[in-house]
């Protein structure tokens, strides 16, 4: 129950529910896009009740920590794009600005229903600040992921040891 603890006692505080079960997603601004009628939309009986919106991708994992990374070496992490969706979805990724030194490499087309795909973000470790900032400087990016129901955003961040 939400009114009590484990131990049986009334809760002080509320519980807080994941984004996934209160029907959003974390890091991602919804599109407004009309449904395209000629889509392969679904349409079983066992899907016709539901109401809950059965598209859209997760990253996995959802953020990407690359440490310390020494200056003038590149760096490489993948990530998996999975379609959760029941319709295949097609996405793209909006490539950071060459002066952040990311770079994204992915093979581009539609993704069916519960396959992934992996993003290998690769970045260039360099320094871009004039000023000396103790030895280490931060590189602080979100990757635009832009898919046909949401803008997932990928988060990633690095320092560079000058």
């Amino acid at each position: 129950s939400l009114l009590v603890n484990a131990a049986g006692q009334p809760r002080k505080e509320k519980v807080k529910l994941p984004s996934s079960l209160q029907g959003r997603k974390p890091n991602s601004i919804p599109n407004k896009k009309v449904e395209d009628p000629v889509a392969g939309n679904v349409n079983t009986s066992s899907l016709a009740t539901s109401r809950q919106h059965l598209s859209g991708f997760h990253l996995i994992p959802p953020r990407v920590m690359l440490g310390v990374l020494k200056e003038g070496c590149t760096y490489a992490a993948t990530v998996i794009l999975k379609n959760v969706g029941v319709n295949f979805s097609r996405f793209r990724v909006k490539q950071p600005p060459p002066h952040t030194g990311l770079r994204v490499m992915y093979t581009p087309g539609p993704v069916a229903a519960g396959l992934q795909v992996e993003l290998e973000i690769e970045i260039f470790a360099m320094v871009t600040g004039g000023e000396d900032a103790g030895g280490l400087e931060e590189v602080s990016h979100d990757i635009e992921i832009l898919t046909e129901t949401a803008t997932l955003l990928l988060p990633v961040r690095a320092n560079i040891l000058c």
